[in-house]
């Protein structure tokens, strides 16, 4: 059997990762790999999640199984950080999964068993694991344009007009904010034109948040997705804490499906349905943490200070490297940087000048151009800006 198999691709972000670690340079620079990173170059763990997992241990008295969809608990608690403290629970249908990726695999599978040909718009660039699943699964999918390679901003008009054009059932998936891998973000207008269309065109909104509290603060981060879910009838919400609580390797998410109160009962066992075809029991170690964080006063303003910290500290690297930037070139074409938000931008490099920057500077970046701007620190930024400078860019 096994001898049929073919090489599968190698996944790019992974393969950065294995060149990156057999440079033999010491002043090499990642900013390839997705995952936030301090000034030492460390992802730590965050005061509160310490703190969590220390009442967890003395308080926790089974490791048996939760529920199939995980713990209500967990549910509430992130449908409060998402939806705001007011949401409809009688709308809303969840399932805990492993990480964001696990959600958008759920919320595939989900799209797939409701409406087998429905196609599932996707922006264009996107996270390559979206194309990839839908890919897998055997879906339909299509493009809308939504970044400008010459303003390094939105095309909205593109996008507007693109939009225009989905059919109804079809399912469109939005970046909540700090979109992967531009950083270009939509304004709270623009998210109230999208719900316009898309509920004149009879679509279905699909919103991956994996980034909540990274960009402008978690409530203006979630103000985009809270819009949609008041406006419209049906919505799918995937959503990460591997980021905003630094909690990668506990694989920690959830989806999150909002329909009618009549129909949410049917959407709760279809979504529990799910993950015991995929696998079962979710893990709970990181959902646990999450619900105790949020649900603690003390331990969630701790949390929100830190994240803040963290936020905070990825904007004074943007504004830093287009500072230098505009020290070294006279110009402020790289403006946009400053004004992107979250973990990338997507900096309008070749290929070739992305090659150059690796071979002749030790600075590593995805083949696309999206920098991770979380890996960088006040010293390596006048070292990336003149590379930048000096490979033509």
């Amino acid at each position: 059997m096994f001898e049929a198999l073919k090489p599968q691709p190698q996944d790019k972000i992974l393969q950065l990762i294995g060149m990156y670690r057999d440079d033999p340079r010491a002043d090499k620079i990642d900013l390839g790999v997705g995952v936030y990173k301090d000034a030492t170059g460390l992802t730590p763990v965050m005061r509160a999640v310490k703190a969590a997992e220390k009442k967890l241990w003395e308080q926790e008295k089974t490791k048996t199984y939760t529920g199939l969809a995980g713990e209500p608990d967990y549910h509430a608690a992130m449908a409060s950080l998402i939806l705001g403290p007011t949401y409809d629970a009688s709308r809303l249908a969840a399932a805990a999964t492993p990480g964001g990726t696990g959600a958008i695999r759920q919320a595939m599978e989900l799209i797939r068993l409701a409406s087998p040909n429905a196609t599932v718009w996707l922006s264009n660039p996107t996270w390559p694991n979206h194309p990839s699943i839908i890919t897998y699964l055997g879906m339909k999918s299509a493009e809308y344009r939504y970044f400008d390679a010459e303003t390094r901003a939105v095309d909205f008009e593109g996008m507007r007009a693109d939009l225009g054009r989905v059919a109804a059932g079809d399912v469109v998936l939005l970046h909540g904010c700090c979109h992967n891998p531009t950083g270009a973000n939509l304004n709270l207008t623009q998210w109230a034109e999208v719900a316009d269309i898309l509920t004149a065109r009879g679509a279905i909104p699909m919103i991956d948040l994996a980034y909540q509290g990274f960009g402008d603060g978690l409530d203006a981060d979630a103000a985009g997705t809270r819009l949609i879910a008041a406006r419209m009838p049906e919505v799918l919400i995937a959503a990460s804490c591997s980021k905003n609580f630094g909690i990668y390797r506990e694989r920690t998410g959830i989806l999150m499906a909002l329909s009618s109160p009549a129909q949410k009962v049917v959407t709760q066992g279809t979504l529990a349905f799910l993950n015991r075809q995929n696998y079962s029991f979710p893990p709970d170690h990181g959902a646990r943490l999450v619900t105790m964080i949020v649900n603690d006063p003390a331990l969630r303003a701790d949390w929100q200070a830190e994240l803040e910290e963290v936020r905070l500290n990825m904007l004074s690297l943007r504004e830093q490297l287009a500072a230098e930037l505009r020290r070294l070139t006279g110009s402020d074409r790289f403006g946009f940087i400053a004004q992107h938000r979250g973990m990338f931008s997507r900096l309008g490099a070749t290929p070739e000048q992305v090659e150059r920057l690796r071979t002749e500077h030790g600075i590593y970046m995805v083949g696309d151009s999206r920098l991770n701007i979380a890996g960088l620190n006040a010293t390596t930024v006048p070292i990336l800006a003149a590379a930048i400078v000096k490979t033509g860019i």
